[in-house]
């Protein structure tokens, strides 16, 4: 059974046991988070999808860990004009903890 949710922008297909990493939620270590922007749930060989979403289904995890991701160089060059610009970036996430899968269809 696997279901895709929709966090921050972006689509994760999620299992019960997996672990994915999302944009920065505000959520404590250890808090339990409920994701109900589901969009399909495969289970027993079908597929259910949703327009946009499916109503009554969600995604129960654990907030497991925060942190920044690896630097992102950004830099900046105008040939012949004496212009560098160098930054950096790191893009903060929570890594979450696939508990269950809930849905009543």
């Amino acid at each position: 059974m696997y279901a895709i949710i929709e966090k921050g922008g972006k689509q994760y297909r999620v299992s019960p046991g997996g672990k994915i990493k999302v944009e920065k939620i505000p959520f404590e270590t250890g808090a339990e988070v409920v994701l109900d922007k589901v969009l399909m749930v495969s289970k027993d060989g079908g597929n259910i999808f949703g327009s946009p979403y499916i109503r009554g289904a969600k995604v129960i995890a654990l907030v497991e860990d925060k942190g920044k991701a690896r630097k992102v160089v950004v830099f900046k060059k105008k040939p012949r004009k004496n212009y560098r610009r160098l930054r950096g970036h790191r893009q903060p996430f929570t890594s979450l903890n696939i508990k269950e899968i809930v849905f009543g269809g």
